[in-house]
């Protein structure tokens, strides 16, 4: 029951993460910068996660030292402030389902970090570790096949809703919105540079995150609030440097403070908080691994109301996405159920020997049995 409710739980961060894609996409067309986005993003999180870690942190606050600050200031800005920016600035210049499949090479940076920092094994001879290291090639397979191999348009709905289009008009003539420089070409390559920069950003948090529950700092409250808000400040003096329209910073009641809104309280709170929770119990490759299901969501729903064309290949790729995805998960919980089996074995044989040595001095050592029964105890 603990791995199923940490299953779930991914796959409603993915639903909710989609949908918070779809809402960055309206904001982007709406004229928004999205380096003030990302600053409000963390802004609402901080103001969000600050009043529940006081509140059932107060009686039992966790010591926060020096490495923790560091470490926070860490997780704030590559989970935060530099993956925010570098997420935006590829989102602005590549469509919303292109743009995820490029960032499903997580599962795989993710893998090779976790590695490295020796929160990951790679055991290859046994049936776990291949698996996990098959199901990481076969998701990152499907993207790269969902990107760049198009196939015929596959027309599934009878009627689009182009939620872009009424804004298409106002955003041409808006000076805030994001211009495209040069050839179409040169546009899909850098922000290809800018998805992949962000990719590694968030993989790198995501380790980082990994050593902070399991030996830092297991508070989950307490740290997404302090990793929110620093990112917050950090996020904020970034946008004041390079966006001094204060247009840019007024909130209506529009689908901008709907976005950032959501962002901050959803996107950079509740899923932070459950993302560290999941990373705790099920490691930091558990968490990236799920990232392919939120690729198709987005490929179905952009196809409905953004007018995004649905070809062969988004199919196929997500097909062979999800293949990998569980086989990856059927990986994990074969690992899982090998250390719990293996734990089981050796407490049996402790008991065992306990026992025998016991029964064993009964007879001659009256006295060193008592000793050796309470050395036990």
């Amino acid at each position: 029951m603990e791995g199923l409710k940490a299953v779930l739980l991914m796959v409603l961060l993915q639903i909710l993460y989609a949908v918070l894609n779809i809402l960055y996409k309206l904001a982007i067309f709406d004229g928004m910068s999205m380096r003030v986005a990302s600053a409000y993003r963390l802004i609402f999180a901080s103001a969000f996660t600050l009043p529940l870690a006081l509140f059932f942190d107060w009686n039992n606050p966790p010591r926060i030292t020096r490495r923790v600050l560091l470490m926070e200031c860490l997780c704030g800005f590559f989970g935060g402030s530099l993956f925010l920016n570098l997420y935006f600035a590829a989102l602005s210049l590549l469509p919303a389902t292109f743009m995820l499949a490029i960032n499903n090479l997580a599962p795989a940076v993710t893998f090779v970090m976790a590695i490295i920092f020796r929160l990951e094994k790679l055991k290859l001879g046994s049936a776990a570790g291949k698996a996990k290291a098959i199901g990481t090639l076969t998701g990152i397979t499907g993207a790269m096949l969902l990107s760049f191999f198009r196939g015929f348009e596959i027309d599934i709905w009878k009627t689009h809703i182009d939620l872009l289009h009424p804004h298409h008009h106002h955003s041409n003539n808006n000076n805030h919105t994001p211009p495209l420089h040069g050839d179409e070409y040169g546009n899909k390559l850098l922000g290809l540079t800018y998805a992949i920069a962000s990719c590694c950003s968030f993989s790198l948090w995501l380790n980082i995150q990994g050593k902070m529950n399991t030996k830092e700092y297991p508070s989950h409250l307490t740290g997404t609030a302090m990793m929110s808000t620093m990112g917050a400040i950090q996020a904020t003096v970034f946008a004041l440097i390079l966006d001094r329209d204060w247009s840019q910073w007024r909130l209506g009641w529009n689908i901008r403070l709907l976005t950032v809104a959501y962002a901050g309280i959803v996107g950079s709170g509740i899923v932070v908080i459950i993302t560290a929770w999941c990373i705790e119990k099920r490691g930091p490759l558990f968490a990236s691994i799920f990232n392919p299901l939120q690729l198709v969501l987005v490929a179905v729903v952009a196809s409905l109301i953004l007018n995004e064309n649905l070809y062969l290949g988004s199919v196929v790729g997500g097909v062979v996405i999800v293949i990998g995805l569980y086989t990856v998960l059927w990986g994990k919980s074969k690992e899982i159920q090998e250390l719990v089996s293996s734990s089981q074995i050796n407490n049996n044989n402790n008991g065992s020997s306990e026992a025998v040595d016991v029964v064993v001095r009964d007879d001659h050592h009256k006295s060193d049995e008592q000793q050796h029964t309470n050395n036990i105890i």
